[in-house]
């Protein structure tokens, strides 16, 4: 056999081994998808006897899973998750460059959080959810670029009148922008998939300030969000993100309700159902 022939057989041979490869993997990964999204009864068992729900998107696909439909889409105020677009909308502006930065200088106010009471960096307040840091960036950035961002965004019902640095914030009599788990899991999935006017440089930043959890099988990212009612009870919990695992990527949006439930419930279910489900 001439030597040329030979080499294009050799070619041809690796080039239907390399597709068939490349199926298989496609197929196992397709498998691994729909075994990874937990059922309704999963998600049941780790709410328990909390009110609420969570809705779960692959980022890369149209599959989702909701419980409890009907309040997966009524809007609420995002209370402290707002700290992730407040965050990406700073870091456009320039008003914040890096997670390490000095961000929030302590006005040595005392507040009812003890990691409040001190100067952190963007990190830090981020993560401790310092409200009046936050409160600030959004001073800086200031109502018409504010409002320009959240249009361009398509956030919630965009409604920003009750004041610059209160309108995410629920507080009684306080109208505040709105906005439904069903459409905070369906954001993050469009930034996932640089569907939003984001650069790579601040979604960089924003996912290192995001992290919250890595375990053996995936990485968590998120932010919580609690609100109180007028006797200064919490009574609302979010928790927003995604997961990243074995090459997949799932957008998230928990939300409890009723007595005692806040941010820190809500990241507790959520963790216990990506745990469960190998995601963790």
């Amino acid at each position: 056999m001439p030597k040329h022939v030979g080499f294009i057989a050799l070619c041809l041979t690796m080039i239907v081994s390399g597709c068939s490869a490349s199926n298989h993997v496609q197929e196992k990964r397709t498998a691994i998808k729909l075994q990874q999204i937990p059922d309704q009864q999963r998600l049941q068992d780790a709410f328990k006897s909390s009110e609420g729900t969570m809705v779960i998107i692959d980022a890369h696909s149209e599959k989702r899973i909701i419980y409890n439909d009907s309040l997966a889409s009524e809007q609420r105020p995002p209370c402290s998750t707002f700290k992730i677009w407040n965050s990406l909308i700073g870091l456009e502006l320039s008003l914040v460059t890096s997670a390490d930065e000095s961000f929030y200088l302590w006005d040595g106010k005392k507040r009812f959080l003890d990691a409040w009471n001190k100067d952190l960096t963007f990190k830090e307040a981020f993560q401790s959810s310092c409200v009046p840091a936050f409160q600030q960036l959004a001073t800086k950035i200031g109502p018409e670029r504010m409002q320009e961002w959240l249009n361009k965004i398509h956030y919630g019902n965009r409604d920003i009148s009750s004041g610059i640095d209160v309108f995410w914030l629920p507080e009684k009599d306080r109208k505040t922008i709105l906005i439904s788990p069903i459409e905070q899991a369906l954001q993050v999935k469009k930034l996932i998939n640089g569907k939003l006017p984001f650069s790579e440089k601040s979604k960089s930043v924003l996912k290192d300030v995001m992290q919250v959890k890595e375990g053996k099988n995936g990485v968590l990212y998120g932010k919580t969000g609690s609100g109180m009612n007028e006797e200064g009870v919490f009574t609302l919990g979010w928790f927003v993100g995604y997961v990243e695992s074995g090459g997949n990527v799932f957008t998230f949006a928990c939300l409890t309700q009723g007595e005692n439930a806040n941010g820190l419930r809500a990241r507790k279910i959520v963790t216990e159902i990506f745990t469960n489900q190998g995601l963790l």
